[in-house]
């Protein structure tokens, strides 16, 4: 596909590499813009002006509709606009959508920010909470278990591979990390492998890898002030 590439305002997360899956898989010529959230990048002016609540992913796509630019933040919603802009992994008919969309916003409203949550506790936090790490633990175990039921009977969350998948898959790619074993989920563990596999996927994750290793956030107290620390900004 020609035409003048996106530009994606990026940090190597699970929020960030859906938009490289969806972008490759569709074949869109897109430059990548690190937006290191360690070094309080996603605070600069210019990214707030496309990402109002300093957070990435972000687009800019300078061939938007009808013909005009234009700048989205949300990775949901920019999955949704690219599958609407190239009609590829996002159904044209209604029923087929609505099917797609509900597990999309499943992922944004439980997976992803249960997963976070358990990142955070495990991870990151200064002391080890007991309660609050088991809490988000087994609530990602429940989702795991929501997923593995879904997947049962069909290869993909909605059907055919969709944006509902590349929503999902990046997060549970650190599943060692949120203390969940996927041989307990044989059907989940299938779809894992049947996206880890596909080509798209694998130059989707390896974008930002080198950016990535430069630092390690667990033992970075400079980047977790400025990721974990915030609070409302006046001006």
């Amino acid at each position: 596909m020609s035409g003048k590439p996106i530009v994606l305002h990026f940090w190597p997360t699970p929020n960030g590499h859906k938009l490289t899956m969806m972008l490759e898989e569709c074949g869109l010529p897109y430059e990548v813009k690190f937006v290191n959230i360690g070094r309080g990048e996603q605070f600069e002016p210019d990214f707030l002006e496309i990402s109002p609540n300093n957070r990435m992913p972000a687009i800019v796509d300078p061939e938007g509709p009808d013909g005009k630019p234009i700048s989205l933040f949300e990775s949901g919603a920019i999955l949704q606009y690219l599958g609407r802009k190239t009609g590829q992994f996002y159904p044209q008919d209604e029923r087929g959508r609505c099917e797609v969309d509900q597990w999309l916003h499943w992922q944004m409203g439980n997976l992803g920010p249960m997963a976070g949550q358990t990142h955070h506790f495990n991870n990151y936090a200064p002391e080890k909470i007991p309660y609050a790490i088991d809490r988000y633990v087994n609530e990602v175990n429940r989702l795991y278990g929501v997923m593995n039921k879904r997947l049962a009977d069909r290869d993909f969350l909605a059907g055919d591979y969709s944006i509902a998948d590349m929503a999902a898959y990046p997060w549970v790619r650190p599943y060692k990390r949120q203390n969940q074993n996927l041989a307990d989920f044989p059907a989940l563990e299938a779809w894992f492998v049947r996206i880890h596999d596909r080509p798209a996927t694998i130059r989707a994750i390896a974008v930002g890898a080198e950016e990535r290793a430069k630092f390690d956030l667990s033992k970075d107290k400079e980047a977790q002030a400025v990721m974990f620390g915030q609070r409302a900004r006046t001006s």
